[in-house]
């Protein structure tokens, strides 16, 4: 798919469905020599984010004749609703990706102002009197869907008055093609057997514990794959000379599931 800023949401969304569909057409995978009934979608980081918005979307049709078997999300960016996650708070300064540069990022692929950072990571956008999203506050409510050991001691950051026209600047904050975590019950409901990837030292680590709680809510059999000792990104870091034995772990776990369930 095309980057920013030469195209921005959702058309990265839609290359990526497009690809996907191409794909799972019966005569490309017989071209490839590709067994249909044993098809995964995965992605890190930002491809888990276009995996994960794929993965919903296609669930979602029904002329389809070749469905994906599972997805794997690795360390995936699920949402921009809430900077403050017990995630973000702890890890907000920690690299490879600080709080700040996370929200830049959102900005960047939502073509939205550089000026609204400040309002986002207080969560003025989501502020109680944002009636835009009132609907899906109960969607992502850490509170009751992380772990006590995720949520430690950290509070909820709520605004009771922000700004509302943060949202209609940026509409597609609150889009689930942008923000899968987002998604009703409903659509969670029909997706695939999953694998989620976590880091303690990342701020996305609560976005895939959250995701995952809620697949399991929904009846979805949900693999979550916790690393305690692992940051945002490492997974990459397995060749000399930065073959980091956290990076070797986290992909050996990864292709591990893969080679048990797909």
């Amino acid at each position: 798919y095309r980057l920013v800023p030469e195209v921005w949401f959702p058309e990265q969304f839609y290359e990526a469905l497009r690809a996907t569909k191409h794909f799972l057409q019966p005569n490309v995978l017989a071209e490839y020599s590709v067994d249909p009934s044993r098809i995964a979608i995965s992605g890190d980081s930002a491809g888990g984010n276009l995996a994960a918005a794929v993965c919903q979307q296609l669930s979602k049709e029904e002329n389809l004749t070749v469905r994906l078997k599972l997805q794997a999300l690795i360390y995936p960016v699920l949402q921009a609703f809430d900077f403050n996650t017990p995630s973000y708070q702890q890890n907000m300064n920690v690299p490879i990706l600080r709080r700040n540069v996370m929200i830049n990022y959102w900005i960047y692929y939502l073509n939205g102002n550089y000026d609204l950072a400040h309002s986002l990571v207080i969560n003025n956008h989501t502020a109680l009197d944002v009636g835009q999203a009132l609907s899906f506050r109960g969607r992502l409510n850490w509170t009751s869907l992380l772990p006590s050991a995720f949520k430690k001691n950290y509070k909820p950051v709520i605004q009771t008055t922000g700004k509302a026209e943060i949202i209609q600047e940026v509409p597609a904050l609150l889009d689930v093609r942008a923000v899968p975590l987002l998604a009703e019950s409903e659509t969670l409901q029909l997706q695939p057997k999953t694998y989620i990837l976590t880091c303690e030292n990342d701020v996305l680590r609560d976005d895939g514990v959250m995701y995952a709680k809620r697949l399991e809510n929904a009846g979805v059999e949900v693999t979550l794959d916790h690393f305690e000792d692992c940051f945002h990104g490492c997974i990459i870091f397995t060749i000399w000379p930065t073959d980091f034995a956290a990076g070797v772990q986290l992909r050996n776990s990864y292709v591990k599931w893969l080679d048990e369930n797909l």
